[in-house]
């Protein structure tokens, strides 16, 4: 960044901090209400008997979300100010669809069931596909107005303070589910989301973005893509933790399936769902603020060996769980990993790339890894299908754990590398 960027975003910066906290903050409250862990894998199992669809999930909205990344990852480095386009993609594509699925739910749930979850399905892969659009340019625009040394912190007081707050969100949902009857229950949760997320946009377009001096032209996207191959050749430090990485996260295959279970082994009360919930997402608010703090302390990959690990743990208690309080230390640890991998996933990316590169480098990564957040959720259904849950957190916990030993053992800290401009490399 030129002086003067440096001294615009040296002016601003508290006001950014704060605005951008508060729409995080929200955004992650009103995730809490239809929590993808425990609340939309419920729902789902009250619309069909199959795991597979349980399954898809996750994997629908992490394949919508990876997949157009890459694509657009080349016209956000031609932005010189990356908010329009946010607020736009942003509003429209990744916020509404929560609302409609609020109304498909109140309309279809109860008579058309088949039909009530092909639409969820829908615009769940609609807002998805919206985040996995917008986030090149987001992060980007996060990283131009917040310090290096200050991104770990900023996602663990956001996220952190929304998980605090949706702590009270999930005890809600949780009466909810107790109290109102279906389908009501589910579309009340999914219109309080939406509202919730509205507000957040609303703190989002307070945003004060300087524009940026080192941008990229446009050049076709066959040039683009040509240059791409180039960086997972020759950043060795990159391509180990790819494959690390993506071994880490087939353990993730788990995690819509940890309520069905529970309520499989113990016939969960809405009560206790939304004890789960909680104990899930108040797990997630403690540590996101302790390993925000650690991950600007000590390097990002260590909050991403805490995530394999935890998740490892995750389903070794799960195993071992004999009623709600023992099933519970599951969800606190499946908390703690994704806690740490939000922190994380994508703070760890910018450091591989230098600045003008980031949004190539979030895109590539998280187009690389679609295939593995598609499939390791549907294997995880079809295992349990096939064989039965205890077999599926078996193959999770195994995967966990080799991939955080190859992140200790195989991939090095890139704060500790420069990182050179793709134009550097040879193509």
């Amino acid at each position: 960044m030129t002086q003067k960027v440096d001294v615009f975003v040296h002016q601003n910066y508290r006001w950014n901090f704060s605005v951008n906290v508060i729409d995080n903050m929200l955004f992650v409250l009103a995730l809490s209400f239809v929590s993808r862990e425990t609340i939309m894998p419920l729902l789902v199992s009250h619309l069909t008997d199959s795991k597979i669809a349980i399954g898809l999930i996750p994997a629908i909205s992490s394949i919508a979300f990876y997949l157009p990344q890459l694509f657009v990852a080349s016209r956000a480095e031609t932005m010189k100010r990356k908010l329009p386009f946010v607020l736009f993609v942003g509003g429209v594509i990744q916020r509404i669809p929560y609302l409609l699925v609020g109304f498909v739910i109140l309309f279809f749930a109860q008579d058309s069931p088949t039909i009530a979850l092909i639409l969820f399905f829908f615009f769940i892969g609609v807002g998805s596909f919206g985040g996995g659009v917008v986030t090149p340019a987001w992060f980007t625009m996060i990283g131009k107005i917040i310090p290096v040394k200050r991104r770990g912190i900023f996602f663990g007081m956001s996220d952190g303070f929304g998980m605090i707050a949706g702590i009270f969100g999930a005890f809600f949902a949780g009466i909810a589910l107790d109290q109102v009857a279906y389908p009501l229950n589910f579309g009340t949760l999914f219109l309080i989301a939406s509202v919730i997320m509205g507000l957040s946009w609303v703190w989002l377009a307070f945003t004060r973005e300087p524009e940026s001096t080192n941008i990229k032209p446009q050049i076709p996207m066959r040039h683009y893509f040509k240059q791409l191959p180039a960086i997972i050749r020759t950043n060795h430090n990159y391509r180990r933790f790819m494959i690390s990485y993506s071994v880490s996260r087939l353990s993730m295959m788990a995690t819509g399936f940890y309520v069905v279970y529970g309520n499989d082994k113990f016939n969960l009360s809405g009560t206790d769902v939304g004890t789960l919930t909680a104990a899930l997402i108040g797990s997630q608010a403690v540590m996101q603020l302790a390993l925000g703090w650690l991950g600007d302390r000590s390097g990002h990959k260590l909050n991403l060996i805490i995530s394999a690990f935890g998740l490892a743990l995750a389903a070794v208690f799960a195993m071992l769980a004999t009623d709600i309080t023992s099933l519970s230390f599951s969800f606190i640890l499946l908390g703690t990993a994704i806690a740490s991998d939000n922190i994380s996933k994508f703070n760890i990316v910018l450091e591989f790339s230098a600045d003008e590169d980031q949004p190539t480098f979030i895109g590539l990564t998280n187009t690389l890894l679609a295939p593995i957040t598609f499939l390791a959720p549907i294997l995880g259904g079809l295992i349990a299908t096939t064989f039965d849950f205890q077999e599926m957190f078996i193959v999770s916990m195994i995967c966990g754990i080799v991939g955080g030993l190859l992140l200790i053992f195989w991939v090095q800290e890139p704060r500790h590398i420069i990182a050179q401009p793709i134009s550097h490399n040879s193509l």
